[in-house]
């Protein structure tokens, strides 16, 4: 028997449904638009696999409601091989214009370029990721198909009742213990100090194990001119108990007699970025106490989404304490403020607007602010234009970012409606990952253009 022709006469029996090329190429298409940072191959298969498998799926959705409207989906058959061809075209230009776009964005970061090998890997990774779930969805209609719709609602909602009672409280525990456990763990490389002006040593109040992985690291960097002080989550019970510690421990430091003193807000983890703590040095040019507080051991993003009030409060805490504290000293040390990414807003959220910063510190600084959602006032702020961080916003799906203020350190994509914003989020997953002075890493600058009285 003859294979079935369109009406152009090519032949279409094995070219795929114009929604399974539409998808496939659109999908990719997206995948491969413009982003802030170099990606691996491997990083770039999960983006894509996982747009295309997004496209598939709404495709799937057309398609039923064609169906359902009678519209007749056999009427496209005859655009089969177009479509396969025409997608098969752009995707081939956009893995040019892609591969042109990351070595531009390489080539400002020193970092070396791309050339074929890269899309081999990528093909590598992209294609299986696809299939295998394509094949998990083929699998479980053909266990609805078996089971009969009634059975399959029956069997999804048993599912869904037992992922929330038995499932997702494991999963949350288990990633709660890690979390512990990776703040628990001691560095072996790293020295306990032994100067009294740190927090850790022999006679502080601030136990060496109590102060957290990130506590341990912030105490015992170089130099050591500064005062430098840490509270932990396990260093006592409550935020109102760390807070007074944090301030016993400055008295007992001589922290309250520099003359400069800097409230250092954490990011989730509760890290105070080593090059923020040598720049504030240099700043001071030794003369200042750093005092950092832990409010979450959890990483950045989950305490974004689940726990920014504890990053917030924490720093009203501190803030409040140490501001109502100086206020007592006939000398006064000049009071500021410091914090990155999440700290940033924590910080920030200590003042009730620009005024209120301006009166109540000397200075203030904020790096890589999300979103830019910062207090400014006096306020020096230091975002990178490459920084998907500072990018990131719901908002970025219907409207292109504000980058007013941001330094220009590689080649800013243009904004595309909603492909924007899956391009940014995807960014964040390696924004630490980029070359030092890009994405969201930021050097001694942090401490040295420090705004002063």
């Amino acid at each position: 028997m003859p294979r079935p022709r369109g009406a152009s006469g090519w032949t279409w029996f094995h070219a795929p449904r114009v929604g399974t090329s539409a998808a496939v190429a659109g999908g990719t298409l997206a995948s491969l638009a413009p982003g802030l940072l170099p990606r691996t191959p491997s990083a770039q298969a999960i983006v894509t696999a996982l747009l295309v498998l997004i496209g598939l799926a709404l495709a799937g959705i057309v398609r039923m409601v064609l169906r359902w409207t009678r519209f007749g989906v056999e009427r496209l058959a005859r655009w089969r091989v177009p479509v396969a061809v025409a997608g098969t075209g752009l995707v081939g230009g956009a893995m040019g214009y892609a591969e042109h776009w990351q070595n531009s964005l390489r080539n400002a970061m020193g970092v070396g370029g791309i050339g074929p090998g890269y899309w081999v890997q990528w093909l590598a990774w992209t294609v299986p990721i696809v299939a295998l779930v394509v094949g998990l969805a083929h699998g479980v209609r053909w266990v609805v198909r078996r089971l009969g719709r009634a059975r399959s609602i029956a069997a999804a909602a048993a599912l869904g009742v037992a992922a929330q009672l038995l499932v997702v409280p494991s999963v949350v525990e288990w990633r709660r213990a890690a979390y512990a456990a990776a703040d628990s763990f001691v560095d072996p490389e790293l020295v306990q100090p032994d100067s009294p002006t740190r927090s850790g040593s022999p006679v502080s109040m601030a136990s060496w194990p109590s102060l957290g992985a990130q506590g341990r690291r912030f105490v015992a960097g170089t130099p050591a001119r500064a005062v430098r002080v840490y509270v932990g989550l396990n260093s006592a019970t409550g935020l109102e108990a760390r807070v007074a510690l944090a301030v016993r421990e400055l008295e007992r430091t001589g922290g309250f007699e520099r003359r400069n003193l800097v409230v250092t807000v954490p990011t989730g983890s509760g890290w105070i970025d080593s090059d923020a703590a040598k720049g504030l040095d240099a700043r001071f040019g030794g003369d200042v106490a750093l005092v950092g507080l832990q409010y979450s051991d959890a990483p950045s993003w989950v305490t974004f989404v689940f726990g920014r009030d504890a990053a917030e409060e924490s720093a009203r805490a501190l803030f409040r304490a140490v501001e109502q504290r100086i206020s007592t000293l006939p000398d006064p040390p000049k009071l500021y403020i410091y914090g990155q990414s999440l700290g940033a807003l924590g910080g920030s959220a200590v003042f009730t607007d620009d005024t209120d910063l301006d009166r109540r510190t000397c200075g203030a600084l904020w790096a890589g602010p999300p979103g830019g959602q910062v207090r400014h006032g006096r306020a020096a702020v230091l975002a990178n234009a490459s920084d998907p961080v500072v990018h990131w916003s719901p908002s970025l799906l219907w409207r292109a970012p504000d980058l007013t203020g941001t330094r220009p350190d590689a080649p800013v994509p243009p904004w595309f409606p909603v492909v924007s914003f899956l391009q940014t989020s995807a960014d964040l997953l390696g924004a630490l990952d980029a070359p030092a002075g890009h994405g969201h890493r930021y050097g001694v600058d942090q401490g040295t253009v420090l705004p002063g009285c």
